[in-house]
This record gives structure tokens, C-alpha cells and sequence, in this order.
């Protein structure tokens, strides 16, 4: 396995996270294929995060919080490697069973770039991620966040 790396970040604004996103996006190419987790309270930046990623990765368009639908799918670009990205918000989820009631067992095991919100929701239910975000909403509304991960993806983020 692996060693898990962890690097600590401070986003005292979108554009900072932003920077993120795209580090993490050029380290993920040329064909995206990990499962990141975010987590943190609700309205910590974990939807925002995620659309700032997949525009990092070239998706146009809309790009919605599946809080209702628990997942939303994305065609990448031929630039980023092609695949899908699905985003998932188990936020609504009673029972970690009613991921694989949801068939998202076969969705996990094809290749692609899983980004998944409240993954604790899921727990037992998840493979390992690649990397995990744990995002704090600060009270001058920055962010403190943690990455742990793989020493691909950690060592990409900007200091």
C-alpha cells in the first residue's frame, strides 16, 4: 500500500482554492482516476471545491450539487483524458446500505474520477481513497483544510 501523505492548507478565499483545484487537476491527468472524499460542515466549500476541479479538468457547462439526485456524472474532455467524473453527496443517505441499494457498487468499480461529499454517510460502503479533504469553515469565512493521501496527489497541492 501506498504511504499516506498529509499537508495542511489555508484558503482565505475562492481564488486560493481555486490554486488548489488546479494543482490537484494537472496531477490527476492524463486520465483522472481516483476517489477523493470531502469533508466538512455544511457550507464549508466541499460543492464549491468540486466545480472549481471539474472546471479545472475542462467540463463546460452546468455543473449541479447532486444533494438531491446523489449523483451527478460528467463527460471530461478529451484534453484531461476523457472518462466520466461522477460527484455524489451521500448527505441525505439514512443507512450506509443504501449505497449499494443504489447500485453505485458498479459505478465505483469502472475507471473514472470519483469526487464524494459526506462519504461518512457511506461508511463501510467506500473503497479507500486516493484523498481525502477535511475542510473547516473558519469564522472569517477562510478555510483551514487537511489533505491526506496518496504521495501523488498530496505533493501536488501548493504549499
Amino acid at each position: 500500500m501506498a504511504p499516506i501523505l498529509e499537508k495542511r492548507l489555508l484558503w482565505p478565499d475562492e481564488a486560493a482554492a481555486r490554486v488548489t483545484a488546479e494543482h490537484l487537476a494537472a496531477a490527476l491527468l492524463p486520465s483522472p482516476n481516483a476517489v477523493i472524499e470531502l469533508h466538512g460542515p455544511l457550507g464549508a466549500g466541499k460543492t464549491t471545491f468540486v466545480r472549481l476541479l471539474l472546471r479545472a479538468l475542462g467540463v463546460e457547462g452546468r455543473i449541479k450539487s447532486p444533494s438531491y439526485a446523489v449523483m451527478e456524472s460528467y463527460e471530461l474532455p478529451a484534453a484531461a483524458g476523457g472518462g466520466t467524473a461522477s460527484h455524489f453527496d451521500f448527505y441525505r443517505f439514512g443507512d450506509p446500505r443504501e449505497w449499494e441499494d443504489a447500485g453505485f457498487r458498479d459505478v465505483f468499480a469502472a475507471p473514472g474520477l470519483k469526487l464524494c461529499e459526506w462519504p461518512e454517510k457511506a461508511a463501510g460502503q467506500l473503497p479507500a481513497a486516493d484523498l481525502q479533504l477535511f475542510i473547516e469553515l473558519r469564522p472569517d469565512d477562510s478555510r483551514r483544510v487537511r489533505a491526506l493521501g496518496t504521495a501523488r496527489l498530496v505533493q501536488a497541492l501548493p504549499a
